[in-house]
């Protein structure tokens, strides 16, 4: 790891209580954006058990998630990839983890919209897919706040109104984001 972030939590959202403390490590492959969108979707699907960066040891799974879900069988039920992912992984994905969710992070809705394209031209399997992208503005505001310490007050985020609201060191975030299907 080339780099690690530590977010001190505060959650105001009765439904998603959050641990005290969560560390992302960054490799020397992966960007600033990329912890960021990391971040925004462990906050967004928080659940138990959902993890950060695991390697799997599956034969059948060759990839390392961004974030998994495991059932007790140890399969993937929730599968997260943030930023740049390929078609021909998320195609396999989708054939290795027939039950699992296949939810793609991106930091805008233009880098959503290539993705989305794409998928439909090598004609992925339908209803398979959530793509989940930010307002481009705000991204790149979170990504200049970004600091090895971070302070994160949680006060909602849904995704059937898709809607973010949150203080993430010490500036006030109230953004929608578009949730894309395929």
């Amino acid at each position: 790891m080339s780099a690690k972030y530590s977010f001190r939590l505060q959650s105001q959202d009765r439904r998603r209580v959050l641990p005290d403390k969560l560390i992302i490590g960054r490799s020397e492959t992966e960007t600033s954006s990329h912890v960021l969108l990391t971040l925004l979707a462990w906050l967004l699907f928080h659940r138990a058990r959902l993890q950060i960066g695991v390697n799997l040891h599956h034969d059948n799974i060759p990839f390392v998630p961004d974030l998994v879900q495991l059932d007790y069988a140890l399969q993937p039920k929730l599968w997260i990839e943030c930023g740049d992912c390929g078609v021909n992984k998320l195609n396999k994905l989708a054939v290795k983890m027939p039950d699992a969710e296949i939810w793609i992070m991106k930091p805008s809705l233009a880098d959503a919209e290539q993705l989305h394209r794409a998928m439909h031209k090598e004609d992925l399997r339908r209803d398979r897919y959530g793509l989940i992208a930010f307002d481009a503005a705000m991204f790149e505001e979170l990504r200049g706040l970004l600091r090895p310490r971070n302070d994160l007050l949680w006060v909602s985020g849904e995704l059937d109104e898709p809607n973010l609201q949150f203080d993430f060191n010490g500036l006030w975030f109230d953004a929608p984001f578009t949730v894309l299907k395929f």
